[in-house]
C-alpha cells in the first residue's frame, strides 16, 4: 500500500481504509477485473484497484443521476480538486489523487473518460464505426492509457496498444 503525496493538513493522506473501500468496490463491482487485479505486482495493484474505484464512481454517479449533466459538472469539479492535491472526503478520490499524482497521468485523460460518460448519459447514437470508436477511445481507451501509466510505461507505442486493448474490450 501507499501513501498520497507528502502528508500535510490540506493533503490527506490516502489511508488503508480507503484501499480496501477501493477493493471492495472492484469485488462487488466486477469478478473480472478483480481477479485479473490479482495477478498485477503488488506495487501496480492498489493502484489499479485505486484508478477502477475511481472510474467506477464516475460512471454510477452518471448513469444513477436524473439530471446527467449536472453529474458530469459534479465530476469535473471533483477531477478538479483531484488535481489540484485537495480531493473530496471520498476514498476513490482520495486515492485516484494519489495515483494521477504519482503516476503523473495527465488530467486529459480523466476528463476524456467522464465526455465519454456524458455521451453515455445523453442517449448519443453512434451511426458509424467511426463514431462507435471514437465513444471506446474515451470509455475505454483512456483506461488503458492510465492503466498502462500506472504501470510504469510511458513508451508511446505501448499506451497506443493499451488504448487498443480497451477499445477491444469495449467492442466486443
Amino acid at each position: 500500500s501507499y501513501l498520497m503525496h507528502p502528508s500535510s493538513p490540506d493533503r490527506p493522506m490516502v489511508t488503508p481504509a480507503d484501499l480496501a473501500e477501493c477493493r471492495q468496490m472492484i469485488r462487488d463491482g466486477s469478478k473480472t477485473f478483480y481477479t485479473a487485479s490479482l495477478l498485477l505486482p503488488q506495487r501496480v495493484c492498489d493502484a489499479a484497484r485505486a484508478l477502477y474505484a475511481f472510474c467506477r464512481v464516475a460512471d454510477d454517479l452518471v448513469d444513477r443521476s436524473t439530471d446527467s449533466r449536472a453529474a458530469v459538472d459534479l465530476l469535473l469539479g471533483r477531477l478538479d480538486r483531484i488535481y489540484r492535491g485537495m480531493p473530496d472526503d471520498q476514498p476513490a478520490d482520495r486515492a485516484f489523487a494519489d495515483v494521477s499524482h504519482r503516476f503523473a497521468i495527465p488530467r486529459e485523460i480523466p476528463e476524456a473518460l467522464i465526455e465519454g460518460f456524458a455521451w453515455d448519459a445523453s442517449g448519443r447514437r453512434y451511426e458509424t464505426i467511426d463514431d462507435l470508436h471514437a465513444y471506446a477511445v474515451r470509455v475505454a481507451g483512456t483506461v488503458g492509457a492510465m492503466m498502462s501509466l500506472v504501470m510504469q510505461v510511458r513508451d508511446p507505442y505501448a499506451i497506443a496498444r493499451a488504448c487498443d486493448l480497451g477499445i477491444a474490450m469495449q467492442l466486443t
